[in-house]
């Protein structure tokens, strides 16, 4: 079993049942191994604690508020990337990602730390909102959960959680234009100000070409539109992007795979996995994994591991909403907020394990069955990829050497997202994918792999740890793209140089 923490309290294992297995998916993307995630989620586990202990008790004298916080989730990830920036200092910078080092000492990095006027819009803007408004918005835009889930683990009416939502969302837009218009901002940016914020409130106003030119070379008013636009899917981004900065969207996939893995494999904290049903065994199975003891805790944060570090997805629980602040009652109640210590977590004697099957101590990362260059598939192998998609069946030279499938996961005026996954006939030792977008179309982020676009040819090489794939096997990665027009084809896909069927 991995080396876990070891909560000092209820209140501190039922968040670290809950938040864990998102700590460790993000402490993965931001470290070069399996170790050092580990070593570096539970350095930042104990250091989030930390921080939310001290926000519980900060509250301003003589009127009982509490200072503004971040939600559980997203605190517990900005101490992963605050625990990284230490390492670098400290000259344990060789455990990171080579990307993440680049970006800590980059102007963007700075922009977390720096003036909270110069801060991203989003973070301002979430920690603008009532602690339980944010959980509610957190919980369904970034952590990918659905509504009735959301509802129960946060104690709203599921009918008219929907309603909340929405009204949380339209807070939050406002909250974003009023941090934008405080930011300090160039004559030009001001003046793009008022009409940015018209065409963003309605989803069928067009951006006249002047702003979408403006929008094309500003940064801070391009994150201030993703956060103002909130019919065109760009708002888990814009969360992401302004909270956890380095790897943020590539969190937000992972996620988004971890719930749809969890919620389709009946996990019990699936869609009915938290209704506490007296006469089925199911609900007694979730009662269990709540307020068991740690045991119980520990072996639902594992089943959630065994997903979260594959490349495509990591599963976990969201965070349990927090207290309160002082600017009024917000639209989702709160819950109690996080109780100081006072006595030692309940032991595991006699827990019960809601999955026997579960494996006690699941890898980080999957292992390839080979790495060398044989094209005989071995027995039941194991890749670094996604399940999806029908193995190849490995035959004579004349059969194409791969089966791509390419999936536009989300689009709005600007841009798209989309993943690809390639079926190998061949065993892998580090790959090349490289296929032909419209023209004027152009790739601003990829996960999973390293890019390089020469006009509308685009290369995506294997990063370290998915460099390996077996005979039959899959490879995957998924990218932004800012286009013009409303085409999001992608088209003649070769791996290493050999031609790629498309399903």
């Amino acid at each position: 079993m991995p080396d876990l923490p070891s909560p000092q309290d209820a209140a501190e294992a039922a968040l670290f049942s809950e938040c864990w297995d998102a700590v460790l998916s993000y402490a993965d993307l931001c470290t070069a191994g399996s170790s050092a995630a580990a070593e570096l989620a539970r350095e930042a586990f104990a250091e989030g604690i930390r921080d939310l202990r001290a926000a519980e008790s900060g509250s301003v004298r003589g009127t009982g508020r509490r200072s503004s916080r971040l939600p559980r989730i997203p605190l517990l990830l900005t101490a992963v990337r605050t625990t990284a920036a230490a390492w670098e200092k400290e000259g344990r910078g060789h455990k990171l990602d080579p990307g993440l080092r680049l970006w800590l000492h980059s102007d963007e990095a700075a922009r977390h730390t720096g003036p909270p006027l110069e801060r991203p819009i989003a973070l301002r803007a979430l920690r603008d909102l009532q602690q339980a408004d944010a959980e509610l918005l957190w919980l369904t835009e970034a952590e990918a959960l659905p509504l009735p889930l959301v509802a129960r683990r946060l104690g709203l009416d599921p009918a008219t959680t929907a309603d909340e939502l929405a009204q949380v969302a339209h807070l939050f837009r406002d909250r974003c234009h009023r941090n934008h218009l405080d930011s300090p901002m160039t004559a030009e940016c001001r003046s793009y100000a008022r009409l940015l914020d018209a065409v963003t409130r309605s989803p069928a106003a067009d951006t006249p070409e002047d702003l979408s030119r403006h929008l094309a070379t500003c940064r801070q008013c391009a994150e201030a539109a993703a956060c103002l636009r909130l019919n065109t899917g760009t708002l888990p981004g814009a969360l992401a992007g302004g909270v956890i900065g380095w790897g943020g969207l590539a969190y937000l996939e992972r996620r988004r795979r971890a719930a749809e893995a969890r919620l389709g494999a009946g996990h019990p904290d699936g869609p009915d996995g938290d209704h506490e049903d007296p006469a089925g065994e199911r609900g007694r199975k979730a009662r269990v994994v709540r307020h068991g003891p740690m045991a119980a805790a520990v072996v639902v944060s594992l089943l959630a591991l065994a997903v979260s570090l594959m490349p495509f997805g990591d599963g976990g629980d969201p965070g349990t909403p927090a207290a309160d602040n002082d600017r009024g009652g917000p639209v989702a109640a709160p819950a109690p907020s996080l109780p100081p210590v006072s006595a030692a977590p309940s032991g595991s004697a006699g827990a019960e394990a809601p999955e026997p099957s579960t494996p006690s101590a699941p890898p980080s990362r999957t292992a390839p069955s080979s790495r060398t260059a044989d094209p005989t598939p071995e027995p039941d192998p194991e890749p670094q990829g996604t399940s999806s998609g029908a193995p190849a069946t490995p035959g004579d030279d004349s059969q194409v050497a791969c089966l791509v499938d390419y999936d536009v996961l989300n689009q709005w005026p600007e841009g798209y997202q989309a993943a690809v996954t390639v079926t190998t006939r061949h065993a892998l030792d580090g790959w090349r994918v490289a296929f032909t977008v419209p023209e004027g179309h152009r790739v601003t982020h990829m996960w999973d792999a390293s890019v390089h676009q020469t006009g509308g040819r685009v290369t995506a090489t294997a990063a370290d740890y998915n460099a390996a794939v077996a005979a039959g096997g899959h490879l995957s990665f998924g990218f932004l793209t800012a286009r013009q027009g409303s085409d999001t084809r992608a088209y003649d896909f070769t791996l290493d140089g050999r031609t790629c069927a498309v399903a």
